[in-house]
């Protein structure tokens, strides 16, 4: 009878298992289960939260990495129970889009508490409540939670029960004796390293870190040094507890570690059995948080010398020459608007990062221009500002408008300094300038916080030399006053605008070959025509009906280029067939196409190799290729060096090319890196570049 009433329990135990359901999807079905047909009276027993997971969702370990968070369980136990902490078993190490890795449960796991009943026990049944939380993800994140319970009868003695399951998971936890390999930990500049030796033959190895709360820690990366040897690279920490895990499948075992077990300080590590080196040769990247902000406020400042950014620029200086004389007040709001349209520009930006990182997308500095569609819109709002400015069109305002801006003429121009701002932004982020590449890769792997604080900062160091010169207009008293001369200023302010609709052509046909570039001219060619007929047909004198029919007409027009040249065409148009360089022959450069296999395949046989990360739409990579690259004396240090140079196309997104930026904690171009003979460190070059800089890196 007793057998029987077991089985029972332990067969309705089995169909509570709350589940979490998604869009008619079971995602996590949890259930509590006891390795004892009983509870006996004062004997310890163990109780698994049994998590079973739909096909490619995973919940976290108690260490979720960079994203997630672990399970939580919390016990509603009867008066004199007692549980114990959760005993986690060894989770999978998952690499996830923008180079995040996550310490995470497929399938299934079972999490395992040990409860502890009292020694008098009158009931003849007991009920064990929890109420457990956890977060799965795939694509995207669910959290999910249940209240779980688990009715086990009291009995004298008992039986074991769910032997197979609780031997499979008490297998899989980390022991807590010495692992049986040597373990020498140093401390190195850039974090801690674990050599160790005595393991089994092909045996893959890694660290599982467990940080504490005020820890960040970086991605641990493993180097097989020799027969039975590997060192572990464990970067941005001085100390660390963890689990060393060794083997794969159902050999794979893990041990308890610790660095405070005798870790020696090194100060250069040797290159063969370096931690730093184990990344690919690479010396991860780590930031304070204050000091990525300053380097993102220097690097907002440097990015108005940028040549991305100078005809807007040039743009703010007239701005600045048409209000000599008014009053300091005024001048002051108009470089506050400015600043708003900067802000309001990388703040957008930012809000976009993080919606689609939040969606799982990998998202870079300056991703947009890798998109045609963008550059497309970009090349027509440029070609617009040209035309207003070579006196094409003017925006006039109808009656109430009108007389309300004669009132306070200051309104227009507000908004004129704030789409200022604003274009001046869009055209800045293809560019990244000196300190803003290394906190930008901070900056995109950290928090939605960290994100807009990191953008925030940029905005800041942009507007800032335009907030002081408006706070202190006594230095336009030296620029002419204005005149005639003004309006032939404004006009050649549009040629500036030309080159940059031209260097956004040339982008278009990277991505969208040479049909791209004749249809949207095409296009705009219908743009330019509108434009026209609204200067010429929508002045303030001219009446009604004729404006009218001005404005009907420029918008059909563009409405039959927009379906003929772009909705038929542009968007039939197909990139260029990708080619391997052809050798560029004694007056150029021979460039290999890159590939991290084929870099690796160099550096294993000891090649210097030069990495040049570019794109179509950089104007600074264009212009360090030109002034400082591909010059006849670093043409000729490569020859007789025999250095492979080797270029990193980035105009279209390129996932191997973002993760060999993100491994140096980049997040946008110009970058170069150059490799030198005999596995030697990598050499980082600046943002802007000189011909001495390059010959002198290209030397060591």
């Amino acid at each position: 009878m007793r057998g029987l009433l077991v089985v029972l329990f332990l067969a309705v135990s089995c169909l509570q298992a709350p589940a979490q359901v998604h869009q008619g999807q079971t995602l996590v079905t949890a259930s509590l289960v006891a390795d004892t047909s009983a509870i006996v009276p004062g004997q310890p027993f163990q109780v698994g939260l049994l998590l079973k997971m739909a096909p490619t969702w995973h919940t976290y370990w108690r260490y979720g990495g960079d994203a997630g968070f672990p399970t939580t369980l919390d016990w509603m136990l009867p008066p004199g129970f007692a549980a114990g902490p959760i005993e986690w078993p060894l989770p999978e190490r998952l690499k996830e889009p923008g180079d995040i890795e996550v310490y995470a449960y497929g399938d299934e796991t079972m999490l395992l508490v040990t409860i502890v009943p009292p020694a008098n026990l009158t009931e003849k049944t007991v009920t064990l409540r929890a109420k457990s939380s956890w977060l799965v993800c795939a694509e995207i994140c669910i959290p999910g939670k249940a209240d779980l319970e688990l009715t086990l009868p009291v009995a004298p003695s008992a039986e074991p029960a769910n032997q197979e399951l609780f031997a499979r998971y008490r297998a899989q936890l980390p022991s807590a004796e010495p692992p049986p390999y040597q373990l020498a930990w140093t401390q190195g500049k850039d974090g801690l390293g674990l050599e160790i030796t005595g393991l089994p033959p092909s045996a893959p190895v890694d660290v599982f870190p467990i940080p504490t709360a005020d820890q960040q820690v970086q991605h641990p990366a493993t180097t097989i040094t020799g027969p039975g040897s590997a060192v572990v690279a464990i970067p941005g920490v001085s100390s660390i507890q963890g689990v060393l895990v060794v083997g794969s499948g159902a050999d794979r075992r893990g041990w308890m570690i610790s660095s405070s077990d005798t870790v020696e300080a090194t100060a250069t590590p040797a290159p063969q059995a370096s931690a730093a080196s184990a990344i690919s040769g690479v010396p991860p990247v780590t930031f304070p948080l204050w000091k990525a902000l300053l380097f993102g406020f220097l690097g907002g400042m440097i990015l108005n010398l940028m040549p991305c950014v100078l005809p807007v620029i040039s743009l703010k200086i007239f701005g600045f020459i048409r209000q000599a004389g008014e009053h300091p007040a005024k001048i002051f709001r108009h470089g506050l608007a400015f600043t708003a349209g900067i802000f309001a520009w990388f703040l957008g930006l930012a809000i976009l990062i993080v919606a689609l990182q939040s969606a799982g997308n990998h998202v870079t500095w300056a991703f947009q221009f890798q998109n045609p569609w963008f550059n497309f819109f970009t090349a027509c709002i440029v070609f617009v500002f040209a035309l207003n400015l070579f006196g094409v069109f003017e925006i006039i305002l109808p009656g109430q408008a009108s007389n309300a801006l004669a009132e306070a003429s200051s309104g227009s121009g507000y908004a004129g300094s704030f789409f200022q701002g604003v274009f001046a932004t869009l055209l800045a982020t293809p560019c990244t300038a000196p300190f803003l590449g290394p906190a930008l890769g901070f900056a995109l792997s950290q928090s939605a916080v960290v994100i807009f604080a990191m953008f925030a900062s940029v905005s800041l160091g942009m507007a800032a030399p335009y907030l002081l010169l408006s706070a202190q207009p006594g230095w336009m008293k030296i620029l002419p006053r204005p005149g005639a001369w003004m309006e032939r200023l404004k006009q050649f302010m549009g040629f500036p605008l030309i080159a940059t609709l031209i260097w956004l052509l040339s982008v278009i046909g990277g991505q969208k070959g040479l049909d791209g570039v004749i249809w949207t001219l095409a296009f705009l060619v219908c743009l330019g025509l509108a434009c026209w007929i609204y200067g010429s047909f929508c002045g303030p004198l001219t009446k009604p009906a004729t404006r009218f029919l001005a404005i009907i007409t420029a918008l059909a027009i563009i409405a039959i280029g927009a379906w003929q040249f772009v909705a038929l065409a542009f968007v039939q148009s197909q990139p260029p067939t990708a080619t391997a360089e052809a050798p560029a022959g004694k007056d150029g450069i021979d460039w290999v196409p890159f590939s991290q296999k084929a870099l690796d395949d160099l550096r294993a046989k000891g090649t210097p190799v030069f990495v040049d990360f570019t794109a179509d739409w950089c104007i600074s990579c264009k212009f360090n290729e030109r002034t400082a690259i591909n010059v006849p004396a670093v043409r000729q240090l490569l020859r007789d060096r025999g250095i492979v140079a080797m270029k990193a196309d980035w105009t279209n997104a390129n996932p191997e090319i973002t993760a060999a930026l993100q491994a140096f904690g980049r997040a946008g171009v110009p970058f170069y890196v150059f490799y030198p003979a005999n596995h030697a460190e990598p050499v980082t070059l600046p943002e802007l570049l000189t011909q001495t800089i390059v010959l002198d890196a290209l030397s060591k």
